[in-house]
């Protein structure tokens, strides 16, 4: 992604990508670049979501003094 953005920016992008390939808004030049843009957006959420997962497993051992 050329700018960082926040996962809840990059959830709600995906989800209208979404709502308009199910109700057919985009032509179909435009679905190429529209699945090319979800699938970054979606990689984009899975590393935000991992990297917070194993921030907070972290904060967990510290916690427990492990």
């Amino acid at each position: 992604m050329s700018k960082e953005i926040k996962y809840e920016e990059a959830f709600a992008q995906l989800q209208d990508i979404v709502r308009k390939m199910e109700s057919d808004e985009y032509s179909i030049d435009e679905v190429a670049v529209q699945l090319q843009t979800a699938q970054r957006l979606i990689k984009f959420c899975k590393d935000k979501l991992s990297k917070t997962e194993a921030e907070i497993r972290q904060l967990e051992v510290e916690a427990n003094g492990e």
